[in-house]
């Protein structure tokens, strides 16, 4: 299911669920997989609630709790301001740039961790881009820094926080 509570110019849910569903084969993911595409408040609470950072992120992860795993692979949240933001710095549309979150984030519920996994999401991400038709990736921005290049505005907005597993708490 996709929720678009925040509109991105030339995606609709249909287009953004076809995506994801063509991400989780390619990353062998199995299950169904939740997207949200909201504001970076929501992304900021859900940060806060999930992983106690007080900042807006762009994207987030959530892997089925204990009992829920009944055919679902996980849900992920994005913030399409943040997505907006870093597409007008990029050069590329708003809606790449959500596929680009929302390929990230299925990478995570596949079990990457970019953060731990000595570069095999970082690898995983660039093939599967590629293969998907998207421009430079996620990890691909951050290489050898440990961040991503967003300015200091959009850093100050959360632009700069990377994606993550956040854990449920039910």
């Amino acid at each position: 299911m996709v929720i678009v509570r925040k509109p991105v110019v030339g995606l609709s849910d249909t287009a953004l669920a076809q995506f994801v569903a063509r991400a989780s084969r390619a990353s062998k993911l199995h299950g169904t997989v939740n997207v949200l595409v909201t504001g970076s408040s929501e992304l900021r609470s859900l940060n806060r609630r999930f992983r106690a950072k007080d900042q807006p992120t762009d994207v987030l992860s959530f892997p089925p709790g204990p009992g829920f795993v009944n055919g679902l692979a996980g849900d992920i949240a994005i913030s399409a301001d943040i997505a907006k933001q870093n597409a007008r710095r990029l050069g590329h549309s708003a809606a790449d740039e959500i596929k680009i979150l929302a390929l990230h984030g299925v990478l995570h519920l596949a079990g990457y961790d970019h953060e731990h996994d000595d570069g095999a999401m970082a690898s995983r991400e660039e093939v599967l881009r590629r293969a998907l038709g998207l421009p430079l990736g996620l990890i691909e921005r951050t290489a050898g820094t440990g961040k991503t290049t967003a300015n200091s505005k959009s850093k100050a907005a959360g632009g700069g926080a990377r994606a993550t597993r956040a854990v449920r708490t039910r």
